[in-house]
C-alpha cells in the first residue's frame, strides 16, 4: 500500500520566524499519526529554522529546489549537499522553474540524477498547458515529460522517487480538473512509468494531484485510487486549511483516523 502523502510547497512565502511557527502550530495535529506522511517545503532561507522544529518528528523536510552541480561558480544557486543534511525531499521541475526561469527536462533529468546521488527524494512535478488541454494532447505532453526527465534512472534510482501532475492551467487560478479527470491523467502517468522504469515501480511510486488543490476539493482528489495525495501551494500557508487537508487525506484513503485534528478546522 502506498503511503498517501500530503506536501506544503511554500513557494517564496515565510521568513525564518514566520516558517519556525506555522511548522510549530502543525506539529501537533499531524506528527504523531501513522498513516499519512506529511512534507514541508520552506524557502531556502527558512530550511534551518524549520528543521530545528520538526527533528524527531513525522513530519519531513523538502527543498523547493536543487542546482544540478555539486558547486561551482553560480551565484545564487544551492547545491544538493547544502541541503541533504536537512532535507529528506526535494521538488523539481515545478512548472514556475520551467516556465519563469527556462528549465528544460534535460535541466530536470540533471537535478533528479544529482537528487539522488545525495540521496534526496525527488517530487518530479509534470503537467500541461491550457492548449495542449484543450487540443488534447495532455497525455502526449506529460509521457514526454516523464520520459525525458527520467532518463537513464533505474528502478533503484526509482525507489524514492513521488510525481505531482499539476496542470499549468491550473496552477494559482482557482481552476482544477474533476477528481476523475486528475485520476485518469494521474493513471496515465503510472502506466508509463512500466515501460519507462519498470512495473514495480508504476505500482509502488506516490503520484500526487497539485494545482488549486484546497480544502474544498482535496476529497475529491484523494478518493481517487491513483492519486496519493496532493501537493499544496496557497492552502498550506493555512493551519487550519492544511491539517483539514490532512484530513480529509486521510479519511478518504481509509487508513487512519486523525483524532486531533477537528480542534485546528
Amino acid at each position: 500500500m502506498r503511503t498517501p502523502l500530503l506536501a506544503a510547497n511554500w513557494k517564496m512565502n515565510t521568513s525564518p520566524e514566520e516558517a519556525r511557527s506555522l511548522v510549530q502550530k502543525l506539529l501537533e495535529p499531524v506528527s504523531n499519526e501513522t498513516g499519512i506522511e506529511v512534507l514541508i517545503c520552506p524557502p531556502f532561507t527558512s530550511l534551518a529554522a524549520v528543521s530545528e522544529v520538526v527533528q524527531g518528528s513525522r513530519i519531513a523536510l523538502g527543498a523547493q529546489n536543487i542546482h544540478y552541480e555539486d558547486k561551482g561558480a553560480f551565484t545564487g544557486e544551492i547545491a544538493a549537499p547544502m541541503v541533504a543534511g536537512m532535507c529528506q525531499y526535494v521538488i523539481l521541475g515545478h512548472s514556475e522553474r520551467r516556465t519563469l526561469f527556462g528549465e528544460t527536462d534535460q535541466i530536470v533529468n540533471l537535478k533528479i540524477k544529482a537528487a539522488i546521488r545525495h540521496k534526496l527524494n525527488p517530487v518530479l512535478c509534470v503537467g500541461e498547458s491550457l492548449e495542449d488541454n484543450e487540443s488534447g494532447r495532455t497525455a502526449e505532453v506529460i509521457t514526454a515529460q516523464i520520459s525525458q526527465s527520467l532518463a537513464g534512472i533505474t528502478a533503484d534510482d526509482a525507489a524514492g522517487l513521488v510525481i505531482a501532475y499539476e496542470p499549468i492551467w491550473a496552477i494559482g487560478t482557482g481552476r482544477a480538473p474533476s477528481g476523475e479527470q486528475a485520476g485518469q491523467t494521474i493513471e496515465t502517468i503510472r502506466n508509463s512509468l512500466i515501460s519507462i522504469i519498470s512495473p514495480h515501480t508504476a505500482d509502488t511510486t506516490r503520484i500526487l494531484y497539485g494545482g488549486s488543490a484546497n480544502l474544498a476539493n482535496i476529497s475529491e482528489f484523494a478518493s481517487q485510487p491513483q492519486i496519493d495525495g496532493a501537493l499544496v501551494g496557497g492552502a498550506s500557508l493555512s493551519v487550519a486549511d492544511f491539517v483539514g487537508m490532512a484530513w480529509f487525506t486521510s479519511q478518504s484513503k481509509g487508513v487512519i483516523e486523525l483524532a486531533s485534528i477537528c480542534g485546528y478546522c
